[in-house]
Parts: C-alpha cells; sequence; structure tokens
C-alpha cells in the first residue's frame, strides 16, 4: 500500500511577512537544520504576539512592579555613568529594539544630563521599529529617533547607520550598544551576533546584553512564547491541529530548550512564491523548532565574548543567580 503524503502550502499572509531571500533562508534552515530561525517570528503577527507578551507578562505594573531585566540595567546605571562621564554626547544603539520597554528607565535617567543625542532602533520586523517609534517619540520626544531593519546575526551595524563620529571618537560621542529580552540567548548563531557586535564598536563604546543563567537541561517555567509561534506558523502553513504536536524539550546537541512542532503523518511543506516553487518533506514524528533559548554560565559566557574580541568589563546578577546583565567594550 502506498504511504499518504500530506502536502501543506502556506497561505498568503505567511509570504506577506517575508522578502524572497528570507523565504529561501527559512526554506534552507528547515531542509539542512529542521528549524525555522527565531528572528522571523517577530516579523508580521509576530510582532503583535511579542508586544502583547512584554506587556501582559513583563511590563511592571502597580500589581507587579519588579521586572529582572529592568532592575538589572538599573544597577549598572552608576558604573554606566562612571564610564561614560568624558563623552559630550551618548547615542543609544538598541538592537532588537521591540517595544523598547527595557530601555525607557535607563534612558530617562541618562537623559537628565542632557547627553542622549540619538536613539536607534534596530530590528528585523518593521511592525515591531514602528511600535519603537510611537513609544519613544511619546516617552522621549526631544531625542533624535532613527529606525532600520537588520539581522544582527547576520550583518555589522555600519557607519551609515551609526553615522555620528569618526572611529577615533574626536567629537566625544559614545555609542552604548543594548541587546536586551535575554535575546542572545535565542540566536542560532551567538559567536557571529558577538563578532558582529564587536566589529560594529569603537574605543569607549560599550555593549550591554542580558541573559539567563543556568543549566538548560534543567527545563523549568512555561513556554508562553514558543506556543504562541507554534499556533501562528501552524495556521499560517495551513497544517491541521490534528497532523501536528506541540513539544518542548531539552536539545543536548545545541544545549539549548526548544519548543518544536511535531509532525503526526508523512508531511510535505510547498512553498510557491514568485520564482520559488520548492517542497521540503518530513517523515512522521520528526520535528520543527520554532524556538530555542540558551543559558549561560559565567565561564562559557567569558570564552564567547574573548573568542569575539569582547572583554566583559562588568557584570551583576540578581539574588538567585537565574540572570544577569554583562556590559562588554572592546
Amino acid at each position: 500500500m502506498k504511504n499518504i503524503r500530506n502536502i501543506a502550502k502556506p497561505n498568503p499572509e505567511f509570504y506577506d511577512n517575508f522578502s524572497q531571500q528570507e523565504i529561501l533562508e527559512i526554506i534552507h534552515t528547515l531542509e539542512t537544520t529542521r528549524e525555522i530561525p527565531l528572528k522571523y517570528s517577530y516579523k508580521g503577527r509576530g510582532a503583535k504576539i511579542w508586544d502583547d507578551l512584554y506587556l501582559k507578562y513583563i511590563v511592571p505594573r502597580w500589581y507587579r512592579t519588579y521586572n529582572v531585566e529592568i532592575n538589572l540595567l538599573n544597577k549598572c546605571y552608576r558604573y554606566i555613568l562612571e564610564n561614560i562621564k568624558g563623552n559630550t554626547h551618548i547615542n543609544i544603539i538598541d538592537v532588537g529594539a521591540g517595544n523598547s520597554f527595557p530601555v525607557k528607565q535607563f534612558i530617562s535617567r541618562l537623559n537628565k544630563f542632557g547627553k542622549v543625542q540619538k536613539y536607534i532602533a534596530l530590528d528585523i520586523s518593521e511592525e515591531l521599529l514602528k511600535v519603537s517609534q510611537k513609544n519613544i517619540s511619546k516617552w522621549f520626544p526631544n531625542i533624535d529617533f532613527k529606525s532600520f531593519v537588520i539581522d544582527i546575526e547576520n550583518n555589522l551595524i555600519s557607519e551609515d547607520i551609526l553615522n555620528n563620529k569618526d572611529k577615533n571618537n574626536s567629537d566625544h560621542t559614545a555609542n552604548i550598544f543594548f541587546h536586551l529580552g535575554v535575546t542572545i540567548g535565542n540566536h542560532q548563531n551567538r559567536d557571529k551576533v558577538f563578532h558582529n557586535f564587536r566589529n560594529s564598536m569603537s574605543e569607549n563604546d560599550l555593549l550591554i546584553f542580558t541573559n539567563e543563567l543556568g543549566d538548560n537541561s534543567k527545563i523549568s517555567g512555561g513556554c508562553y512564547h514558543g506556543e504562541q509561534i507554534y499556533s501562528w506558523m501552524q495556521k499560517s502553513m495551513e497544517i491541521p491541529v490534528s497532523d501536528c504536536e506541540f513539544i518542548r524539550r531539552y536539545d543536548a546537541g545545541k544545549d539549548s530548550v526548544v519548543a518544536n512542532m511535531k509532525f503526526c503523518h508523512d508531511y510535505t511543506i510547498h512553498f510557491q512564491y514568485m520564482e520559488i516553487d520548492q517542497k521540503v518533506n518530513f517523515f512522521k514524528d520528526e520535528e520543527i523548532t520554532l524556538w530555542r533559548f540558551h543559558k549561560h554560565n559565567i565561564s562559557e559566557l567569558v570564552q564567547e565574548l574573548e573568542q569575539a574580541g569582547l572583554q566583559l568589563v562588568h557584570y551583576i546578577t540578581n539574588k538567585n543567580l537565574s540572570h544577569i546583565t554583562a556590559i562588554c567594550s572592546i
């Protein structure tokens, strides 16, 4: 008896979210690593999913005044201020800006000294850049706002984007690069990301990022974002609910926690867009990774940074050692 293979064809909404080059990258990654890069989940409807998640669970409220990331960033404020005091102006380059909430309090404090010259929002999602612009313009109408679509995993932050100083800092302007939202743990290739930051920085610039600490094999907590991405992808690829399953597990090969779509039958995803006409085949019980996260330990983090030419100059953790805010220079 011939095996029956189900066929899924992504709907028009799926193609509306991505360029032809991005669709080709998605196809290639599905074929080679059985994964859809998480960075693409922030495009289209995914931008609203993330913004809603942040507003619902992370932004401080009257009944929930504590946010671990914002709290740690505030505790780093004096160190950062001491290290930038020799510069006349500061530019904030927020990479993976999202809705910009994580940097709101920090910019508010720094802006009292009149040093913040520009806020440059960088994100892979045009939709989230619009959210960022709306928020920053409301909170800080006197700060020059600029935004650019960029994939930090594949691109440097060019001088055309920074466009504020030459490499010897003759105008006494420093850049503070932020990469918040524990986003570093989501990248497929952290080494490329750290190298791209390093090669975008000048003397006196700082890179500030956050991540979780711990043992990745000890899975704990929920996976709301992963479940939302799974639901979005399942619908946009028009795969019936009965044909797939949400799986959350530890990926030993990548030392990461992953959220996967598991096929209940043999499946073919048929991509048809402009000149693209390609099929990717899956067998029953194969999985597509839609979300991944890697926690660091301190020694591993230092090693990754040094390999990229970055130096960890200061860091702070919360009391239970679950989160870190790291400050780096070249």
